[in-house]
Parts: C-alpha cells; structure tokens; sequence
C-alpha cells in the first residue's frame, strides 16, 4: 500500500523534523496510542506470568520489549505512508473510516478486504492483551488460570456491550483512547522511574545503568510536557 500510493516520502521526511504546524493533542494521542495506557504494563504482566523474571532474564526482556517496538514503529510508519500517498493525490477520506476508505481508494475492493484483515488482526491482539491486562490488575498469584479466563471473557463480553449501546465510530473511540493514554502516560512512568531509581530492594538489588534512567527521566518530562499543553489543546476545543 505504501508502494502503491506513491506518497511524498521527501516531505514526510521533513515534516518529522520541521512540521509546518505542530499540534499537541495530536501528538499526545499518538503517543498514547503506542506506548501509553496498559501497554506499558501487558508485556511485563505477561512476563511475570510465565516466569520471565530476575536479573537473568533482564537481555532476554530487553530485547523483547525493543523488538517490539520496533516492529511497531514500522507498521505505524507504512501505514502513515499509505495514508499519505493517498491523501496527496487528492482523495477525501470518510470521517467514518478514514484508514479503510484510504485503502479502497489505493486498491479498490481488494485493498478493503485486505485492511479489513490487517484490522482484525490488529484488533484481535489489542482486545486480548487489554482484556488480560486489565483483569490482572484485579487477580493475584492465588486466582487460579480458569478464573482468570473467565473474568478475561467476561471483561471482553462486558466493553463489547458498552460499545454497542454508546454508538461510536470506532475512529472516534481510538482517538478518545489515544488520548486519555497519553494523559495518564506520564503518571505511569513516573511510577515506574521511581521504582528504578529509589526501591532496588523491589528489583532484587538490580540498579539500572544511569544513562537509562537519565534518557527516562528526559522522555518523562516530555511526556509530561506534551501532556499538560494537550489538556489546555482540549479546553480550548
């Protein structure tokens, strides 16, 4: 798709580093999207559940979790290209389904299908890893697998009703998400920082190299920084 709409990829490439209009709750929605909300804490969720912990497990995480978001990066940016490339050359996407109708407008019926699965997909994996994360914040070591299972269908079965009875696009519903993510991003990683720096006796005595912790601290600021002006964004909405 991104071959095939033939986006500006010179202009895009500008844009990242020098946009010509820079807007916070854009910015904080796509953050929140990739990296905020229970994204944060799935992946390590899963991990304690399947025994992945201790010092010496610490590369075999690390890697996992730069893998990840790498691979997730690039798919982000495919996908912007592909939007892109349609949007140039002068197509008007449905408010309804923007992603969809820029992929119909690429490659007609078949491109539709395709990000229909493509979709689904994605959106398989999002409410699994949701769902599961958010009843782990509810159980403890002593639940047994068949209730966590059970309050994981229940958890899914329950946000799919709100769905239907609040009749939103779900275009609308990510953005929402998005931005709330990335709201509450920083208050997470706050958390998360403070446990770093101050309780090793949480980490069995694991100290993180300082050049870590100094990036983190940087990316919370920013974090914190795009948060803030993103709430006056909204108020001024």
């Amino acid at each position: 798709m991104a071959v095939t709409s033939s986006p500006p990829v010179g202009e895009a490439l500008t844009s990242v580093v020098a946009p010509e209009e820079f807007d916070f709750v854009a910015v904080t929605t796509i953050i929140g999207g990739t990296v905020g909300g229970y994204i944060t804490y799935s992946g390590a969720h899963r991990l304690l559940d399947s025994g992945r912990t201790g010092i010496e497990n610490v590369c075999e995480i690390a890697r996992s979790s730069v893998l990840g978001i790498l691979v997730t990066k690039v798919m982000r940016i495919l996908l912007l290209l592909a939007i892109l490339g349609v949007v140039a050359g002068g197509a008007t996407l449905s408010a309804e389904d923007p992603a969809g109708s820029a992929f119909r407008e690429a490659a007609g019926e078949a491109g539709l299908r395709v990000f229909g699965v493509v979709l689904w997909a994605a959106a398989l994996t999002s409410v699994i890893g949701a769902a599961y994360t958010s009843v782990s914040f509810l159980t403890s070591s002593r639940t047994s697998e068949r209730r966590r299972n059970l309050l994981t269908v229940a958890f899914i079965a329950v946000t799919a009703g709100v769905f239907v009875v609040i009749e939103q696009t779900p275009a609308r519903l990510l953005v929402v998400a998005g931005t709330v993510n990335g709201l509450i991003l920083p208050i997470g990683f706050a958390v998360l920082l403070y446990v770093a720096w101050r309780r090793r006796d949480l980490l069995d005595g694991y100290r993180y190299p300082r050049w870590l912790l100094g990036s983190g601290v940087l990316a919370w600021l920013l974090a914190l920084y795009l948060g803030w002006n993103a709430i006056k964004g909204l108020g001024q909405l």
